[in-house]
């Protein structure tokens, strides 16, 4: 192995957190450097063309930063936001992701997906970009995801969502106004109304 693109591959891991086979292309490196740098002990196989420096840090997060990788177009949404956000008991397994309704659904791999549809303005409001383990995650905010709760309340509980408002109003982790704002924009202000009126 060229000692130059051994280099380059260790400092786009290292830059990037996770990298992708694809990321190779543009510096001319053949995929194989990674099968090999991981043979060698230096990468870490993650999943199907994934991989990570092998001395890396893994956060509590790591998973949203594989589904991100994976998934460019997805944002982290409803168990999975408000587990990062840390407003919830729940522990998905699974990294809950909004795609556009017409988006094709990433095939499966090792990072176990929940995917769910959104379209218009209830995709694009309330994108925040966190940066885990160097990549960059689009997350929903914390009145988003609640707001996005009380419209999924039958596929995740409505137990789930009045928990994550009670929790996120305590640690005042969001504005009624910003809740209030997502409400409209899911179309969810009746449901949430009475729940909302018992906080003030």
């Amino acid at each position: 192995m060229e000692t130059s693109k051994v280099a380059k591959v260790l400092t786009l891991a290292k830059q990037g957190g996770v990298i992708r086979a694809r990321d190779l292309e543009p510096h001319n490196i053949p995929r194989a450097y990674l099968a090999r740098l991981t043979e060698a002990g230096k990468l870490q196989r993650l999943g199907r063309g994934l991989y990570m420096l092998a001395n890396g840090d893994i956060t509590t997060n790591h998973s949203l930063a594989e589904a991100a990788k994976r998934v460019p177009h997805g944002v982290v949404c409803l168990l999975s936001a408000l587990r990062f956000h840390g407003v919830t008991t729940q522990a998905p397994f699974e990294v809950w992701l909004a795609i556009d309704n017409k988006a094709r659904a990433p095939a499966a791999q090792e990072t176990p997906l929940r995917i769910v549809r959104f379209s218009g303005e209830a995709l694009q409001a309330g994108i925040e970009t966190h940066t885990i383990d160097g990549v960059p995650t689009k997350i929903y905010c914390v009145a988003k995801t609640i707001a996005d709760c009380f419209k999924y309340r039958n596929k995740i509980g409505l137990d789930v969502a009045i928990e994550a408002l009670r929790e996120s109003w305590r640690a005042r982790k969001c504005t009624m106004d910003e809740l209030w704002h997502y409400a409209t924009i899911c179309r969810v202000g009746t449901v949430m109304r009475p729940y909302l009126e018992t906080l003030t």
